[in-house]
């Protein structure tokens, strides 16, 4: 798993099984969109405690390892600025089937969202900006 800075390129994900173990290559994809619920978005600032989200994206890893039969898993997280149409997010999986991968893909980007410190904020068009809401952090504790 990577947090990078630099864009994230499909070819760093899709590389060949040389051993020709997989048969399912399930790649997930985050992109930045254009509107957040009714406002025109410019481009997303995204931010980590590094340290922390590499060891709960390792966990997360070793867990999908676990409960399924896989081959590879990647995950790649942008930080800094993403614009519009770029990836922000890519987890790919691979396995002998494509059950497997769809499950373990889908359990990977769920828990990323919601246990890995990774914040957003959002520009706006209008010269506003806002942080998202994060999952992963229960405002009535610090409250």
């Amino acid at each position: 798993m990577h947090l990078v800075a630099t864009p994230i390129r499909i070819s760093d994900l899709l590389a060949g099984d040389d051993e020709f173990k997989t048969g399912a290559d399930v790649l997930f994809l985050g992109i930045v969109r254009g509107d957040s619920h009714t406002r025109k978005v410019l481009y997303l600032e995204y931010e980590a405690y590094e340290e922390m989200a590499e060891q709960i994206l390792s966990e997360l890893v070793s867990l999908s390892y676990e409960k399924w039969p896989l081959e590879e898993v990647k995950i790649f997280h942008r930080l800094g600025r993403v614009w519009l149409g770029q990836i922000a997010v890519a987890v790919e999986v691979k396995s002998a089937h494509r059950g497997e991968a769809y499950e373990a893909s889908r359990y990977l980007i769920e828990e990323i969202k919601h246990r890995v410190p990774i914040w957003k904020k959002e520009y706006f068009t209008d010269g506003t900006s806002e942080w998202s809401l994060c999952s992963h952090v229960d405002v009535s504790e610090s409250a």
